[in-house]
């Protein structure tokens, strides 16, 4: 078998393979021979079909196969063996592939199109000028935390006199244009309002002071703006009598709930973090202040990839693909979303494909190898991350591999968390080879930064 590589252009090559009788002979011999132990035709025993008539009923088709079989494994050395440094994988090309016909031929060619990488240089030295944000941690944004904390820890409690933000509980009646009760009116029991919310201050301010058992007089369609929602709801209406409705109430209270945070203690620290993670307010407010600081590194270490990305691809400049070969193969990938998808989908996908490029090259120079560790560690990252959004900052460390196990199981999910995880590393390891400048920023600072950046 002979192969060549013939360069039609910078990205684009012609890929040839000679096939003589000799080269895939013996294979046929040996799959023939095989076959015919398996084989079962009518009117022969299993494994006792002769030779003849398996040649003659199945020689070519196995004939083909092997020959394909020999084409797949040629070319995978091939390109192997010669670093080949190709995007996608080789496309025939029928135009030169002579006609093939495995009944009367013994010698055959194959040609195949194959979109070659451009070149270009992304390897880092310390020419490469690269800004980290380290961003700090300041007591508003720990107060602020503990604030969240003693928020969810809280209760609500029953209170004698209204403050704002109360919720009071009562009975609704409504009153007639004299400012009695009017009979047959509206009464609803066990109505519940929050005050603090009512669009009208007049009507807001009546609840001022005001205790379990007070009546107080007002006026629902003036509190809430004529919202029908909220009158109907309120008063338990159709939203169309709600439409109609401007009566004064009186409201009889009969309870008034107020929020309490909870106080900083030991309880509400193993409420939050766990039993005794922390053990005092400066324990607790450490925590949380290096728990934050572990959420800006993840967002610096965000950033810097970024900036480590534009960087080199700004350097690189533009850089010519095969893009007749890449849109021909992102068909083949994408057959059931037709044509007008690769149209619209190609241009975006180039960028991509070149910090791809840029990131093989880096792990070459910086000698990254990603093991399936990394991969699980980078998973129990963004795992942690999730649930932290939630609250939940403190879960066992089994149930975080669990559940970044399960996440690995994906193959869409795996090989995003492997990219990931190709590109921690190689920010880690830029860091030592670029000329590096650590910028001190709060974090307003920083969003207002990374912000501008992306315009």
């Amino acid at each position: 078998m002979n192969i060549s590589l013939e360069k039609v252009d910078k990205v684009n090559a012609l890929l040839t393979v000679n096939i003589e009788k000799a080269d895939y002979e013996g294979k046929v011999t040996a799959a023939l021979k095989d076959f015919s132990k398996k084989a079962t035709l009518p009117g022969f025993r299993p494994g006792k079909v002769p030779a003849s008539l398996i040649q003659k009923r199945f020689g070519k088709e196995i004939m083909a196969e092997e020959v394909n079989k020999l084409i797949g494994e040629g070319i995978n050395k091939y390109i192997r063996e010669n670093k080949v440094n190709m995007l996608a994988e080789p496309l025939p090309n029928e135009e030169k592939t002579p006609a093939v016909d495995f009944e009367t031929q013994e010698s055959f060619t194959f040609a195949f199109d194959i979109a070659l990488a451009p070149e270009f240089d992304a390897k880092l030295t310390k020419k490469d000028k690269l800004t980290y944000y380290d961003i700090k941690v300041d007591n508003a944004l720990v107060d602020q935390q503990v604030q969240s904390f003693c928020q969810r820890g809280g209760q609500h409690v029953k209170v004698e006199s209204y403050a704002a933000r109360d919720m009071v509980k009562g009975t609704l009646s409504q009153l007639d244009a004299d400012g009695n009760v009017l009979e047959g009116g509206i009464q609803v029991e066990n109505a519940v309002m929050l005050p603090e919310y009512m669009k009208d201050n007049e009507e807001k301010t009546k609840f001022e002071g005001s205790k379990v058992g007070d009546i107080i007089a007002i006026n629902p369609a003036k509190a809430y703006n004529d919202s029908t929602t909220e009158l109907a709801s309120l008063l338990r209406i159709s939203k169309e009598e709600a439409a109609d409705m401007k009566a004064d109430f009186n409201l009889q209270i009969s309870e008034i709930t107020r929020f309490e945070p909870a106080k900083l203690s030991q309880e509400l620290y193993d409420q939050m973090l766990g039993k005794d993670v922390v053990k005092s307010e400066e324990e607790f407010r450490k925590f949380i202040a290096d728990d934050i600081k572990k959420n800006f590194n993840t967002e610096a270490e965000y950033q810097f990839i970024r900036d480590l990305r534009n960087h080199i691809t700004n350097r690189i400049g533009d850089v010519e693909f095969p893009e007749a070969l890449l849109k021909r193969f992102m068909k083949l990938r994408n057959a059931d979303k037709g044509e007008e998808y690769v149209e619209d989908n190609f241009k975006n996908t180039l960028p991509e494909l070149l910090w791809h490029l840029v990131k093989e090259q880096l792990c070459d120079q910086l000698e990254i190898k990603v093991q399936h560790e990394d991969v699980l560690e980078t998973a129990k990252a963004y795992t942690r991350i999730q649930f932290a959004q939630y609250g939940m900052i403190n879960l066992p460390e089994e149930s975080i591999a669990s559940y970044a196990a399960e996440m690995l199981k994906n193959e869409q999910q795996a090989q995003g968390l492997v990219e990931r995880t190709i590109e921690n590393m190689v920010a880690a390891k830029a860091k030592d080879v670029v000329t590096l400048e650590v910028k001190e920023v709060t974090m307003d600072e920083f969003h207002k930064l990374t912000e501008e950046g992306k315009k």
